[in-house]
């Protein structure tokens, strides 16, 4: 199913080999039981997704299962990136088309999703904006993304300095964005659940991370789906 990525993937400047993507669709990245998780120690990655919908060829909102089907292969894979920024994931629910029905779409993106090695997640996590931080750009992503975070528009001044300094420490310990489902969230409801992530081991953190992008995914696929054939 990789093989369907027209591009070999580059992180950090360097070619990721066809072989690596290929590994990553096979397994799933979960650390094993016992083995200890270090945070990293790297700045988290931000990158631009202008642009990203690519293929000139866009789905309107809702437009059904069948539609989705029906697109062209790398429009499809652009609408999954916007669901969810990892090229493994897009590849591989594009390749497994066509869907039934939405909840054979879900079904599917669950899986493709609980199979992403870390790394993998890690290019999701990097196209989302801090919580607080308003995501800039006319493409679809940047688009959903503010209407998701649109419960911090109730913030007060205080409220959005502690939860700057919050997302601060945050990623100084567990090395990326706090990534939380923000839809239907007011600004305390966030910055709660921010303190109470920073006291997870950096394992813990991972398994919420990992529930929270699987919400936002399929919020996202059921935007471009309607929900419906």
């Amino acid at each position: 199913m990789a093989a369907l990525v027209v591009r070999r993937l580059v992180r950090h400047g360097r070619p990721l080999p066809r072989e690596r993507l290929e590994q990553r669709t096979k397994r799933g990245g979960t650390p094993a039981a016992g083995s200890e998780v270090r945070p990293s120690t790297r700045t988290p990655a931000r990158r631009s997704t202008a642009g990203r919908q690519g293929g000139g060829t866009f789905l309107t909102e809702p437009a059904g299962v069948d539609a989705f089907n029906a697109l062209p292969g790398d429009a499809a894979h652009a609408a999954l990136l916007a669901c969810c920024a990892s090229p493994v994931f897009a590849a591989e629910v594009t390749a497994r088309r066509p869907y039934s029905d939405a909840a054979d779409l879900h079904r599917v993106a669950a899986a493709a999703l609980a199979r992403l090695d870390w790394d993998d997640v890690a290019d999701a996590l990097a196209a989302h904006p801090r919580i607080g931080e308003r995501a800039a750009g006319p493409d679809r992503e940047a688009a959903w993304s503010r209407a998701e975070q649109s419960g911090m528009d109730a913030a007060d001044d205080a409220l959005r300095r502690a939860l700057a300094e919050g997302n601060r420490a945050y990623e100084a310990r567990f090395g990326h964005v706090y990534l939380v489902c923000a839809s239907g969230l007011g600004p305390g409801a966030l910055f709660a659940a921010l303190r109470v992530r920073l006291g997870n081991d950096p394992g813990a953190e991972r398994a919420v991370v990992r529930a929270e992008l699987a919400k936002i995914t399929a919020l996202r696929l059921d935007r471009i789906t309607g929900g419906g054939r």
